[in-house]
């Protein structure tokens, strides 16, 4: 990944970037360090019928408390249809999310991955950072405290970037695209220290993968046994601060 460059105060223009936010604690955190380094901010998210799409308030509450230049939320109305399959994690699908399972098994890839996922966004912000004449797109994504997805790894950010640069004005010697993802080599603890020390207000991030209603509030109740939520306990009892997330379970 390229190293982050440098905002002086000289700077006139303050670079574009596309962040992509989902509302979960690793991409609310990317987008306080966007905004941290000076970036002009175009916030991107993605309502795919995801089960947590609850997660689009909180992105959208983020987008405004970081102010963001733009922020925009693509509807893929048939994606949920079409993955439902080969995946838990979408409202059509009939497979249950897991519970309580072992989250450093990576044996398998789990059900809780999406099917080319990150690859579909990032194509989306891709088009978006190119009609910003933007050189940089954020991502979250992160390959210690993850699931185990293919579409997390080093390698496929490394190649996505190189096909963006193909496929793009950048193929013919416009401006390359680079790839972001700061939080890349982070532990979860040290994502959430961070994200603390940058401002972020982790109570209203959700990053369970099947959030219930709460009774009498706007908000949502983690499973507290998911994968999702079983790494960001994990991550607040490492870094030594509380966890404001309200979980259904809590002795997972």
């Amino acid at each position: 990944m390229a190293p982050l460059p440098s905002v002086t105060p000289d700077t006139v223009v303050p670079p574009a970037a596309v962040v992509l936010v989902s509302g979960g604690l690793d991409s609310t955190t990317v987008l306080a360090a966007a905004r941290a380094q000076g970036r002009a901010v175009y916030a991107l998210s993605f309502d795919y019928g995801q089960r947590h799409a609850s997660e689009l308030g909180c992105a959208r509450r983020q987008a405004q408390r970081w102010s963001v230049r733009d922020h925009r939320v693509v509807a893929l109305h048939d994606f949920a249809s079409m993955v439902s399959n080969a995946t838990a994690l979408v409202t059509q699908s009939a497979i249950e999310v897991p519970r309580a399972r072992d989250v450093q098994d990576r044996g398998e890839v789990p059900v809780t991955y999406v099917p080319a996922r990150n690859l579909l966004f990032l194509a989306y912000a891709t088009a978006w950072a190119e009609s910003l004449d933007a050189q940089e797109i954020w991502i979250g994504a992160n390959v210690l405290d993850y699931s185990g997805y293919p579409d997390c790894r080093p390698a496929f950010f490394e190649s996505f970037r190189a096909t963006a640069n193909l496929g793009t004005r950048a193929a013919d010697g416009g401006p390359q695209l680079e790839i972001v993802a700061p939080l890349l080599n982070l532990s979860k603890h040290e994502i959430i220290a961070w994200g603390l020390q940058l401002g972020v207000d982790y109570a209203d991030t959700i990053s369970c993968y099947a959030p219930s209603a709460a009774k009498g509030s706007p908000g949502v109740v983690a499973c507290g046994t998911c994968d999702s939520c079983q790494l960001r306990r994990r991550g607040f009892a490492r870094a030594g601060v509380d966890d404001p997330t309200t979980y259904a379970v809590l002795d997972a």
